[in-house]
């Protein structure tokens, strides 16, 4: 499978994803709006995303694939197997420890990511409850991430890509149970209705990871889980599953941070003004489309080959891969960051301006993402730039620039809340993407690990004038329009924005192709 494929692969999967994850987050704001127990939920689901970003996705991630594709190019697929088997199975009793005291500490995970909440305590009562019902969340999705480690580096890159969708399905239909059995349903046990929501977080995952178990046995690497304690202590006696706990400790760290800064920002929201975490979070949503479309499938795909050209010490190649991905990036995520800065009003009002989600909601929230749109292109940067770090094993690298730009991001919030209230604490994290961005690439570049390969001052000349008739087309299509005015008319405001994203994705193109740019070879790999 080519690099293009794959990762298109991934891209068309995590879209669907996305799609999905939009539909539940219409929902949810048509329900819900964005209030005390929104912000109550949002804060709840934080928590376990927190240890799932920290230890599934982040750390554990970032030392198992490199280790594993390491382990297969240099000792064959039995060895691998029994690498496999070792870290699920300290992976395993590691996670059922971390959930039984995630559910007893509770009350103090709400008060450390959310304090404010307090002010409200129903708001902080209802994040106690839905924190306890979701904090297993991260026991399915550390298995989740050991599976899709295992098939990606198998290149089997559409299960892994594909699950997320089931999860946001799960809180869609608790969604429909609220709509179908009425508020007063709930009220009259004196249940909140967003509980559901919680529980659709739980059935998520479980079924996360119920698909994985098809698409590993087809393949013989169905994870061998010991059950008893001699067991443990033989798969952590094996030299492979240690080098992981070892890369992990500053992967961790490095990880820690941005959830760090994740959690610092969410405690500052939660004493503005009610609101501020759910306005922070629907922006969050917005954003993610791009670098999860862009930068994760990037990541996912370039990891293993970048892993395996390292082991088989062909640096060339490994450089080559760097450089085809990073063009990749600047193509796709600078169109994407004007639109998120420039069409941000449009975006929002079109997407969540319904039922309980007021004018003033669709105003905040556009803030937040325009200010995500600054820094757009270092986020999705990262993705790939770290990749360079990871597949050589080198986590302690990432880790050292994450916690100098936590210091920044952290800096930068003193200064800019007080201006710019909720709005300021993404910005800080988009101007501190930048700089990590610069930092790693700047890094790989010394050590030698990737040389830019010619053609890149052209291609970005390129690439900035596509984007100058872009940006233009965007302001005159954001102001064009009332947005916020169209409510009532849904369909004309969905068909008006079709109409604009059309346009804008052909005006860009269009450009491209007129400034020389030969796109099918840029692509082609």
């Amino acid at each position: 499978m080519s690099l293009l494929r794959a990762a298109s692969t991934v891209s068309l999967l995590t879209l669907a994803s996305r799609i999905t994850g939009l539909v539940r987050d219409l929902l949810m704001a048509a329900t819900f709006g964005a209030g005390a127990l929104t912000d109550a939920f949002t804060v709840a689901f934080r928590i376990p995303n927190l240890f799932r970003r920290l230890f599934a996705e982040g750390a554990f991630s970032q030392a198992f694939v490199p280790t594993l594709a390491a382990t297969r190019e240099k000792e064959g697929d039995e060895a691998t197997r029994t690498l496999i088997d070792a870290a699920a199975t300290v992976l395993a009793w590691a996670v059922l420890g971390l959930s039984v005291l995630g559910v007893l500490a509770a009350p103090l995970l709400v008060w450390a990511m959310a304090s404010g909440l307090k002010q409200e305590p129903h708001s902080y009562q209802a994040a106690v409850v839905m924190t306890r019902i979701m904090f297993p969340y991260i026991a399915f999705m550390s298995l989740v991430a050991l599976a899709a480690g295992v098939l990606n580096t198998w290149k089997r890159f559409a299960v892994p890509a594909a699950t997320p969708v089931l999860l946001n399905l799960a809180m869609i239909a608790s969604l429909w149970l609220v709509g179908w059995l009425g508020a007063p349903w709930f009220a009259a046990r004196g249940i909140p209705s967003i509980y559901t929501l919680a529980v659709g977080v739980m059935v998520g995952g479980a079924l996360q990871l119920a698909v994985q178990v098809p698409a590993l046995k087809k393949l013989g690497l169905l994870p061998k889980i010991g059950l008893k304690w001699s067991h443990v202590q033989a798969a952590w006696a094996q030299p492979a599953t240690q080098n992981i706990a070892k890369l992990m400790l500053p992967a961790l760290l490095g990880v820690s941070v941005a959830q760090i800064s994740m959690l610092i920002n969410t405690q500052i929201a939660s004493h503005l003004a009610t609101g501020s975490v759910s306005w922070i979070y629907y922006a969050d949503r917005l954003m993610e489309f791009p670098t999860a479309l862009l930068g994760v499938a990037l990541g996912v795909v370039l990891i293993p080959q970048l892993s395996a050209a390292r082991a088989a010490q062909d640096t060339a190649q490994y450089s080559s891969l760097l450089d085809w991905g990073l063009r990749l990036v600047v193509l796709m995520s600078v169109p994407a960051a004007l639109a998120l800065f420039i069409f941000a009003k449009p975006l929002v009002a079109t997407l969540f301006h319904h039922g309980a989600f007021s004018d003033r909601d669709v105003v905040q929230v556009s803030l937040a993402l325009a200010s995500y749109g600054v820094g757009l292109l270092g986020l999705v940067a990262i993705k790939v730039l770290a990749s360079g770090f990871f597949a050589s094993q080198d986590t302690r690298t990432p880790m050292l620039i994450a916690l100098a730009v936590l210091a920044i991001t952290q800096a930068l919030n003193y200064f800019l809340v007080p201006v710019f209230a909720h709005a300021a604490l993404t910005l800080s994290i988009s101007i501190g993407a930048l700089i990590n961005a610069l930092w790693l690439l700047i890094g790989l570049i010394r050590r030698g690990s990737y040389q830019p390969l010619p053609g890149w001052g052209l291609f970005a000349l390129q690439v900035v004038a596509a984007s100058a008739f872009l940006a233009v087309f965007l302001m005159w299509a954001s102001q064009a329009t009332p947005w916020i005015e169209l409510k009532s008319d849904g369909l004309k405001r969905i068909g008006l924005l079709a109409l604009s994203i059309t346009a804008a994705a052909a005006i860009y193109f269009i450009a491209l192709w007129a400034a020389g740019l030969k796109l099918r070879a840029l692509l082609k790999r």
